[in-house]
């Protein structure tokens, strides 16, 4: 045991491991944030907090029934010659949830509700905590394929995943608050849910998008915002600066 926690090697695949489990555990993030902000201020953080620990325990339990992950990936039917997989149907219709939870979401916020009755009210409960749950599983197998495409050590995987869902339970509601707070990042979020549902289905079609693309646009996208809204706040101090006294 002792050698096994100095093994230099462990600790690396174990840093490598929950920075990945970090990065792709964003978009589960993103998505609980704001599906959370349906409901009433005061039950968003329990919804929070038992979508995350929902997604550890599917992750955790994936990872127990590693047989099935690695037959996941494997044709159960075929349509037209085209293979088809459990990942493959899995990731096809979280991806094209999220398109139109994304979508879905835009034009509520553009349209200001249904249009007739004004914003629309807060979802339930139970219906928020479906939703978190149906893409926990989406986000959860993909995130653990990945994992076991990384190491064979199950330990160092368990520890990756338990590492990252702490750390996305510490920013859950920072998050969650500064999207709520400003409407231009909210719909840049949602765009980014539309950009990962649209790779998850090319993935489910087998057209791999290298995730560093989408990091990328997704980067950039944030650096872009952040200067809009330190430029908007710098005019706002501008504008509420008493004006200077000439001596005249």
């Amino acid at each position: 045991m002792i050698e096994f926690l100095l093994d230099p090697e462990i600790w690396a695949a174990l840093f490598t491991l929950t920075v990945l489990e970090i990065v792709l555990g964003i978009d589960n993030l993103v998505f609980l944030a704001i599906i959370s902000n349906r409901l009433p201020a005061h039950q968003r953080a329990l919804a929070q907090r038992i979508g995350l620990m929902a997604a550890l325990g599917l992750r955790v339990g994936l990872l127990l029934t590693l047989t099935w992950i690695t037959q996941a990936t494997t044709p159960v039917m075929t349509i037209s010659n085209y293979p088809i997989s459990w990942r493959d149907l899995i990731l096809g219709v979280g991806g094209l949830y999220l398109m139109y939870k994304g979508v879905k979401e835009i034009h509520e916020a553009v349209e200001g509700g249904d249009g007739k009755h004004g914003a629309k009210p807060p979802s339930s409960f139970a219906s928020v905590i479906t939703q978190i749950m149906i893409l926990d599983l989406v986000f959860s197998l993909d995130s653990i394929i990945t994992a076991v495409g990384m190491t064979n050590n199950r330990p160092v995987m368990i520890a990756a995943i338990v590492i990252s869902i702490l750390v996305m339970m510490f920013a859950a509601g920072a998050v969650s608050g500064f999207i709520n707070k400003h409407p231009t990042v909210k719909m840049l979020a949602l765009s980014f849910l539309i950009l990962v549902g649209t790779a998850l289905v090319a993935d489910a079609a087998h057209f791999h998008i290298p995730r560093g693309y989408l990091y990328f646009a997704i980067a950039f996208a944030i650096v872009l915002e952040s200067l809009n809204m330190l430029t908007a706040r710098a005019r706002n101090r501008h504008k509420g600066a008493p004006a200077k006294d000439t001596g005249r």
